[in-house]
């Protein structure tokens, strides 16, 4: 993101995730040595499910919405 300050980061993980806890994600990008500004770059979404949330219907439905307001 440095080097690319056009560069937008979209996660996407599971509340019931235990292989990526979305804490560690959390905590992970706000200790990022990055400025403030790229930091607003970057979007988490949570969603109601494990690491596979796509399978649960409400999640990808909801992830689907999230990820085209994303891209536009």
């Amino acid at each position: 993101m440095a080097k690319n300050p056009f560069m937008k980061v979209f996660v996407a993980q599971g509340y019931y995730d235990l292989a990526t806890p979305h804490f560690a994600t959390e905590y992970m990008i706000s200790h990022m040595n990055i400025d403030s500004e790229l930091r607003q770059k970057v979007k988490i979404s949570t969603y109601e499910a494990g690491h596979m949330f796509y399978l649960d219907v409400e999640s990808l439905a909801a992830f689907k919405q999230d990820i085209a307001k994303f891209f536009s």
